[in-house]
Parts: structure tokens; C-alpha cells; sequence
């Protein structure tokens, strides 16, 4: 009895050996779980074009941070290469102005409009500031044009991507923090709309892998509203970056 458990135990032993060292399927680059769809998170930097002198942004303090879910669709053939990928996601971008400045009401305009200021003019020579920034978050729609060099596994593949962007405003604030001898720490966080477009569209730029990109976008209509904007500018936004695929 003895014996036969034996020979039983040694052979579900070399059952489970034979089963762990049989081949694995292989996943996509970096271990990405193959799933047919695209979960990314870009990672960049926001810059104004058309602006005037005074419009001038900090470069690191001004970054972007993008999700986005987009499902791929081949077109021209399953092995053509080109594949359609609309999607859906949300953008967060921060601006930090040169000068220590930031976006206030304006009193002339009234309510859905801007002006730039110097905080020190607004809350004291003597104060010191610690946080000063403005943010303004969109709901965005992606749709890409993909090529993708390897056309027998796009999962590994090197592409390039063409597309349009629209954007949807659902909120915008700055948030002010400072030290003054009078009245000791002070945090301003203050949400309004400050004259920006509600709707906003571009086109984008990307290459790289599944997992790893570059990309940039460029916005083709103003930030803010035909002058409520500071000093009435026309600014656009241009964004750019790096990505990760989640998968």
C-alpha cells in the first residue's frame, strides 16, 4: 500500500513539473495583457501660440496629464496596416504664469472673462507666495488614424498616428497659496469659467509603440472667447509629451 502511494505521489510530482515547464503564450510589449483595446496615459508639457509678450508661461510648472480609452478598428483589410480608433477621456492642464501672476475676474467685463494681475498687487507687497497655478479640465473625444509598420501583429508593431481631438470644458480654477505677516497662511482656490471657450478642437501627432509614445497636439481655435480673454488674446494651446499604454 505503501508502495502504490508512492508511485501515485511521484507521478502527479512529474505531472505538475511537466506542466509548469510547458511553454507560456508570450504577452505583447512589456508584458501588456492583450486586450483589444487602448488604455493610455500621456504625460506632457502646455504652451500658448499666438500670444502676446505678457502671456508667458513657467515651462515645467505648465504640464498636462491625459487618459484615454480608445478601441481600434482595422479597416482596409485586417493585414492593410491602417486601423480607426476613436475613444473617449478626460484632459487636466495646468498653467503657471510667468511674473507670479494669475487669472483674476475682470471688473470691467464682469462674470465670464479675465484679466492677468500680479498676485503681490492684488494681496500685498509683503506676502510670500508658496502655490500659484490655473487649471482647466476638458472631457476629450480621440480619433486616430493608425499605421502600423508590422502588419502581421499590430501588438508589437512601430505606428504612426494622424488624428482630431475635441474637447468639452467641465471646469476651471486657480488655486493661490501664500504667507502674509498679517493674516499667516492663506489658500484661495477660485472656480469659474474666465472667458474660455467651452468647446475646443485640434490635431494630434503620435509615434511609437503600443506600450510607449510621443506625441503632440495642437489646438486650432482660441483658448478664451473673442476678447474676454487677458489682454482679448487669441492665444491657442499646444501640448506635448510622452505616453504610456496601459494595455
Amino acid at each position: 500500500m505503501k508502495n502504490l502511494l508512492a508511485l501515485i505521489f511521484l507521478a502527479l510530482t512529474w505531472g505538475a513539473q511537466a506542466q509548469d515547464d510547458s511553454p507560456k503564450p508570450k504577452t505583447p510589449i512589456g508584458g501588456r495583457p492583450n486586450i483589444p483595446n487602448d488604455l493610455t496615459v500621456e504625460f506632457g508639457w502646455n504652451q500658448f501660440t499666438n500670444r502676446p509678450a505678457d502671456l508667458q508661461l513657467k515651462f515645467f510648472g505648465s504640464r498636462s496629464f491625459n487618459a484615454y480609452y480608445q478601441a481600434p478598428i482595422p479597416i482596409l483589410g485586417e493585414e492593410s496596416g491602417f486601423v480607426f480608433s476613436p475613444g473617449i477621456g478626460l484632459s487636466a492642464n495646468k498653467f503657471s504664469f510667468d511674473g507670479d501672476k494669475n487669472l483674476f475676474r475682470n471688473s470691467t467685463l464682469g462674470a465670464n472673462s479675465s484679466t492677468l494681475k500680479e498676485l503681490k498687487s492684488v494681496y500685498g507687497t509683503s506676502i510670500t507666495i508658496n502655490t500659484n497655478s490655473f487649471a482647466v479640465n476638458y472631457v476629450e473625444v480621440p480619433l486616430d488614424l493608425q499605421y502600423h509598420f508590422n502588419k502581421q501583429d499590430y501588438s508589437k508593431s512601430f505606428r504612426v498616428s494622424l488624428g482630431a481631438k475635441v474637447g468639452f470644458l467641465y471646469g476651471a480654477h486657480t488655486k493661490i497659496s501664500y504667507d502674509s505677516p498679517s493674516t499667516g497662511n492663506v489658500k484661495i482656490k477660485q472656480a469659474e469659467n474666465y472667458g474660455l471657450e467651452k468647446v475646443r478642437y485640434g490635431i494630434n501627432l503620435k509615434a511609437g509603440s503600443p506600450g510607449f509614445y510621443v506625441w503632440t497636439t495642437y489646438y486650432l481655435n482660441p483658448m478664451w472667447k473673442a476678447n474676454r480673454g487677458p489682454f482679448a488674446t487669441e492665444a491657442t494651446q499646444v501640448n506635448f509629451g510622452l505616453a504610456i499604454g496601459l494595455f
